[in-house]
C-alpha cells in the first residue's frame, strides 16, 4: 500500500508539467494506470489509490476543443445599436477569421505545478481575508433619490396609472358593506380562481410598436369581445368544467388514436370533440384537440400537420406505434393517485387552454422563427400527486462516470462519434437507424445545439449560447424520440460553465412523456439516475472565459430508462414556462374575473427588440361605490411593485409569479382584503425575448438585463428602461411603492430566501463595528422576510442577506432601493432543487410548492400591513432593535449574497477533485452559516401571527 502510494505521488509530481504528461502518455501510462485502478475498485480500503489514479489520468487526458464551428450562438440578431464597451462590443469586434473555440493555454508549461502548490498550501491562507466586493463607503450606500428623467419625460407613463385619476362614474359598482376580514393562518387547499362563465379568448394579435402601448380598455364590466372571428373553434373553452363520470384512459386513448390524423385544430367535428370530451377527467384538464403526426403509422390514415391557416405551426413529431393502452390492473393502480390529485385540484376553471395557446403562438416572434409547438406546452402540466424526494447520491458515481470518459481515449475503436443533431448545419438530416435516438429543440424556449452519439446508448449534448453571446450554457429544453424500453441511455451535457451545481446534491432534471400525458398523467417529473456534475476535458478558450486561460467546461450527466417504446419525451433543466404560456394565463385570468369586484388591467409596457409585447398587469379591488370617500380610499392605497423572469433560465420565478397572480385574482376573503389594501403593479416577464429564444441569462442584446438598471438604454434594454420609468413616475408623484420584489431562481442553493438592502448590515459585515454603531437605520426591511419565514414552509430566513455589494449595484434590488428610495426592495430567490428545512425538507421542489410560495408572499404582504399599521399596534421601541438578530457569520472570505449562499453545500462523498487540470482558482472553504433567527421554546408555543407580531425585524 505504501509503495503504491509513493509511486502514485511520484507520478502526480511528474505529470504536473507538460513534458511529464507527454512522457506518461507516450509510455502507455494511461492504459496501464486505468487497468490497475479498475482492479482496485472492489476493495474499499484502496479508494485513496483509485482517487489519486483518477486525478493523474484526468490531468493527463488531452484537452479537446468543443466540436463546434464557433462558440457564439447558432442564431444571430442584428441589434439596432452596438454597445461601445462590454462583452457584446468585444464579440462584434472580433475578426471573422478568429477561431474562438480553440484554447490557447496548452502552450503554458508549468502553470499547473505552481497552482498545485497553491492548492496544497490552502490551509495556510490568511483567515482574515477581507471581502473587497462589499461596499464600505457609507455615502455611496445611503439611498439618494435621483429622478433620472424629468417630470415632463415621465408623463409618458400617466396613462398606465388610470387608477389614480378615474372617478368610476361609468362603472357599474355595487355599494356594499365591507366584508369582515378573517385571517387564515394556513392555506386551505389550492388557490381557486373565480369563474365568470364561459371564457372567450382576447385578441392575441400584433401590438403597435412603441413604449407603453395600451392593450385593452379599462375594466368597466363589458363582456370581452371575441377577436378570433374567422377561426372555427368548436372545442369547449373550459376543459375543466365538464361534469359527469369520466371514461377510462384506455377508451380516451383509443378514440384519440382513431381521430389522430384526420382532424386539425382548425376543423374538428363537433361529434368527435364531444366524444373525446367525455373521456377527460375534470382535474387533469387534458387538451381535447388532436395531435398531428408526421410519421406514417399503418393503423392510422394519412394526415396533415398544419395546425392553423396563415403562419404554419406544427406540434412536435409523434413517433407513435399507437397510443399504448394500459391493462386493467395498471389503470386501477393509478386510480388512487388520480383521486388524490383530483382532491387537490382546483375547483375553478383550469388556466390552460391548448386552443388558446396555439392562437397565441401564432403571434410570438422568435429569432429562429419556430414553427413547432412542444407537446408539454400544448398539453399543459399539472403537479403529480406524489412527492419527489431529493435523490441520494450513490457512492463512487462520479468516479465511475469519469472512468467511462477515460475509456474514450483508451478504447477509441469503441467510440461512434456520430453527429445525430446539429443546428449549425441546416441541411443536416436525422439518421433513420432504429437504434438511434432522435432529438429536436426547434420550439419556443428550446435549447439544444448539437448531439453526438458516443456509444450505442450514450450521447454528448451541446447547448446553445445566449443570442449575441458566447457563453451562459445552463438552461436546456429538448425533445427525444425513438427510444427503446429497458435500455439505460446516458446523456452528457458537456459545455456547462458554473463550477458547481445542485445536480451534485440530489437535483434531477425534468422529463415529460407524451405517452404518459395521453394516459391522463400530463406532468413533468424528476427523472434520471447516476447524476453528477464535474469538470471535463473540453477546454474553454480565453474568448469564452473572459480572457482567462486554462479553464474547462463542466459536464452534467444522467442516465434514463424510458418506460415506453417509441415515446416522445422532453427534458428540461427546470419546469418550462414559456412567454406564450404567460400570455395564455393572463387572458384566462382576465376573462374569468368579476369586474364588479376586481380591478384588473392588462396593458403593454413596451415592445421588445424582436417586437413582442411586455405585459404590465394592474390588480386591486374595485371601490365600493363612486362616492368621494370610496374613490379616495381607492386612490390612496399603497403600491406593491412586482417583477419576474429577467433571467430566462429561472423558470421557477414564473411559477412563483403564477401563484401570486392566481391568489390575487381569487375570491377568498383574504385575497379580497389584500386587494382592498394595495394596488399591485406587476411586470410578470421582464425578458420575453430571452424566454422565447431559449436563452439562459441574457436578452437579445447579449447582456444580463439585471445589470442594466443604473443606466438602461431604451433601444437595447426597453423593458428595464420602462419598468424603471414606472417606478420613477411613482416617486415623482409621491406614491413610492411600499414593497418592490423581483422574483428569481437560484441554481446553487436550496429553499426560498430573500436579498434586501441595509446600510448597517453591510458595514457590519466589514467588521467595522464602530462605524456600524453610528448608523441609524429603519429596520423595517426585515419585517417581510421574517413574516414569510413563519408562514411559508419553503422559506428560509437564515439564507437571507441584506448586504449591498459593489458587483450588484446595477441590479434592480439595489437601484430601486438606492435611486428610487424604496426601503423594502428585495430579490426573492427560489431554489431549482429542493428544501433542506421545514415541511418540505428532503423533497425536490415542484410547481405546487412554487405557486404556494407566490400565494404565501401575498399573505405576507397582508400581515405586513396589519403588523406595521400604527392604528392597530403600538409597538415598544425595544422590538425595533435588531442587533441581536444579525446573521452571525465567521466566513473568512467572499460575499454573503454571491459566494456564501452559492457554495455553502457540504462536500459530497467523493472529496477528491477530479479536475481536468490542477490550476483551478482556489476553492474557498466556507464555515457554516450559524443561522439567523431560531424561535425559542416559548415562541414555538405562539401562533404564527403572534410570533410575526413579536419579531418584526
Amino acid at each position: 500500500m505504501l509503495i503504491r502510494k509513493g509511486i502514485l505521488q511520484s507520478l502526480k509530481s511528474v505529470t504536473n508539467i507538460k513534458l511529464g504528461r507527454k512522457a506518461f502518455i507516450d509510455a502507455n501510462g494511461m492504459k496501464i494506470l486505468y487497468n490497475t485502478s479498475q482492479e482496485c475498485l472492489a476493495v474499499r480500503t484502496l479508494d485513496p489509490l483509485v482517487n489519486t489514479s483518477s486525478l493523474i489520468m484526468r490531468k493527463c487526458f488531452p484537452k479537446n476543443r468543443l466540436p463546434l464551428p464557433t462558440i457564439k450562438s447558432s442564431f444571430h440578431f442584428q441589434l439596432p445599436v452596438i454597445p461601445v464597451t462590454g462583452p457584446v462590443a468585444q464579440l462584434y469586434s472580433l475578426p471573422p477569421e478568429v477561431d474562438d473555440v480553440v484554447d490557447e493555454s496548452d502552450d503554458n508549461d508549468d502553470i499547473d505545478l505552481e497552482a498545485e502548490n497553491e492548492l496544497e498550501n490552502e490551509d495556510d491562507l490568511d483567515q482574515s481575508f477581507k471581502n473587497d466586493d462589499i461596499e464600505t463607503d457609507i455615502n455611496k450606500l445611503r439611498p439618494q433619490q435621483v429622478p433620472g428623467r424629468t417630470v415632463e419625460e415621465l408623463k409618458m407613463y400617466e396613462h398606465l396609472f388610470p387608477e389614480l385619476v378615474d372617478d368610476f362614474q361609468d362603472y357599474e359598482l355595487i355599494s356594499k358593506e365591507p366584508k369582515p376580514f378573517v385571517f387564515e393562518g394556513k392555506a386551505r387547499g389550492p388557490i381557486v380562481v373565480p369563474t365568470a362563465g364561459e371564457e372567450v379568448p382576447g385578441n392575441s394579435g400584433s401590438v403597435k410598436k412603441g413604449a407603453a402601448v395600451k392593450e385593452r380598455t379599462s375594466p368597466k364590466g363589458e363582456e370581452a369581445k371575441d377577436d378570433t372571428e374567422g377561426h372555427d373553434r368548436t372545442l369547449p373553452q373550459q376543459l375543466g368544467g365538464q361534469n359527469g363520470a369520466a371514461a377510462s384512459a384506455q377508451s380516451f386513448n383509443s378514440d384519440l388514436v382513431k381521430a389522430l390524423d384526420r382532424i386539425t385544430l382548425q376543423n374538428i367535428p363537433s361529434q368527435v370533440a364531444s366524444g373525446l370530451n367525455a373521456g377527460i377527467r375534470k382535474d387533469y384538464g387534458l387538451p381535447l384537440t388532436v395531435l398531428s403526426c408526421t410519421k406514417a403509422c399503418p393503423h392510422v390514415a394519412k394526415c396533415g400537420s398544419t395546425l392553423f391557416e396563415g403562419r404554419t405551426v406544427h406540434l412536435g413529431k409523434l413517433c407513435c406505434t399507437g397510443v399504448e393502452t394500459e391493462d386493467d390492473e395498471e389503470t386501477e393502480s393509478h386510480s388512487s393517485a388520480e383521486q388524490a390529485s383530483s382532491a387537490e385540484a382546483s375547483d375553478g376553471p383550469t388556466l390552460h387552454d391548448p386552443d388558446l395557446y396555439i392562437e397565441i403562438v401564432k403571434n410570438t416572434k422568435s429569432v429562429p422563427e419556430y414553427s413547432e409547438v412542444a407537446y408539454p406546452d400544448y398539453f399543459g402540466h399539472i403537479p403529480p400527486p406524489f412527492k419527489e424526494p431529493i435523490l441520494e447520491r450513490p457512492y463512487g458515481v462520479q468516479r465511475t462516470k469519469i472512468a467511462q470518459d477515460i475509456e474514450r481515449l483508451i478504447h477509441q475503436s469503441d467510440i461512434l462519434d456520430r453527429v445525430v443533431y446539429d443546428l449549425d448545419n441546416p441541411t443536416y438530416t436525422t439518421p433513420e437507424e432504429g437504434d438511434t435516438l432522435k432529438f429536436n429543440s426547434k420550439f419556443e424556449s428550446g435549447n439544444l445545439r448539437k448531439v453526438i452519439q458516443i456509444r450505442k446508448s450514450e450521447y454528448d449534448l451541446i447547448l446553445n449560447s445566449d443570442i449575441n453571446s458566447n457563453h451562459y450554457h445552463q438552461w436546456f429544453y429538448f425533445e427525444v424520440s425513438g427510444m427503446r424500453p429497458g435500455v439505460a441511455y446516458r446523456f452528457n451535457i458537456i459545455n456547462c460553465e458554473k463550477s458547481n451545481s445542485q445536480f451534485n446534491y440530489g437535483m434531477q432534471p425534468l422529463m415529460y412523456s407524451v405517452q404518459e400525458a395521453l394516459n391522463a398523467r400530463p406532468w413533468w417529473i424528476r427523472m434520471g439516475t447516476d447524476i453528477c456534475y464535474y469538470k471535463n476535458h473540453f477546454s474553454r478558450s480565453s474568448v469564452a472565459a473572459g480572457g482567462q486561460k486554462g479553464k474547462s467546461y463542466y459536464t452534467i450527466t444522467f442516465t434514463v430508462n424510458f418506460p415506453h417504446k417509441d415515446d416522445v419525451c422532453y427534458f428540461a433543466y427546470h419546469y418550462p414556462y414559456t412567454y406564450s404560456t404567460l400570455q395564455m394565463h393572463l387572458q384566462k385570468l382576465e376573462s374569468a374575473h368579476n369586474p364588479q369586484q376586481i380591478y384588473f388591467r392588462k396593458d403593454v409596457l413596451c415592445e421588445t427588440l424582436s417586437g413582442n409585447s411586455c405585459p404590465l398587469v394592474t390588480i386591486t379591488a374595485m371601490p365600493e361605490s363612486n362616492y368621494y370617500e370610496h374613490i379616495c380610499q381607492f386612490r390612496t392605497r399603497p403600491y406593491i411593485f412586482l417583477s419576474a423572469r429577467v433571467h430566462p433560465g429561472e423558470t421557477n420565478a414564473s411559477w412563483v409569479m403564477k401563484g401570486t397572480l392566481e391568489y390575487l385574482m381569487s375570491d377568498s376573503p383574504t385575497a379580497q382584503s389584500l386587494r382592498e389594501s394595495y394596488i399591485f403593479k406587476i411586470v410578470p416577464m421582464l425578458n420575453p425575448d430571452g424566454v422565447i429564444n431559449g436563452n439562459h441569462r441574457c436578452s437579445l442584446s447579449g447582456e444580463d438585463l439585471n445589470r442594466q438598471w443604473q443606466s438602461p438604454n431604451p433601444e437595447l434594454h426597453p423593458t428595464i428602461y420602462h419598468a424603471k420609468g414606472l417606478l420613477q413616475y411613482l416617486a415623482a408623484v409621491k406614491r413610492l411603492p411600499l414593497v418592490y420584489c423581483d422574483y428569481h431562481g437560484h441554481s446553487r442553493k436550496k429553499n426560498v430566501f430573500m436579498y434586501g438592502c441595509s446600510i448597517k448590515e453591510t458595514v457590519w459585515h466589514t467588521h467595522d463595528n464602530a462605524a456600524s454603531c453610528d448608523v441609524v437605520e429603519d429596520m423595517g426591511y426585515r419585517t417581510l422576510p421574517k413574516i414569510l419565514s413563519h408562514i411559508a414552509p419553503a422559506f428560509c430566513m437564515s439564507s437571507c442577506s441584506f448586504v449591498v455589494e459593489k458587483s450588484k449595484e446595477s441590479t434592480a434590488r439595489v437601484v430601486v432601493w438606492r435611486e428610487i428610495g424604496v426601503q423594502r426592495s428585495y430579490t426573492m430567490e427560489s431554489t431549482l432543487c429542493g428544501c433542506d428545512q421545514g415541511r418540505y425538507k428532503g423533497l425536490q421542489i415542484g410547481t405546487r410548492e412554487l405557486e404556494e410560495m407566490g400565494a404565501k408572499f401575498c399573505v405576507g404582504l397582508l400581515r405586513l400591513k396589519r403588523l406595521t399599521s400604527p392604528l392597530e399596534y403600538n409597538l415598544p421601541s425595544n422590538l425595533l432593535d435588531f442587533e441581536n438578530d444579525l446573521i452571525e457569520s465567521s466566513c473568512k472570505v467572499t460575499s454573503p449574497t454571491t459566494y456564501v449562499l452559492d457554495e455553502d453545500e457540504p462536500r459530497f462523498l467523493e472529496e477528491v477533485d477530479y479536475s481536468a487540470e490542477s490550476n483551478d482558482e482556489l476553492e474557498v472553504e466556507l464555515a457554516e452559516n450559524t443561522g439567523d433567527y431560531e424561535p425559542s421554546a416559548q415562541e414555538e408555543a405562539l401562533s404564527d401571527s403572534e410570533v410575526s407580531r413579536t419579531h418584526l425585524i
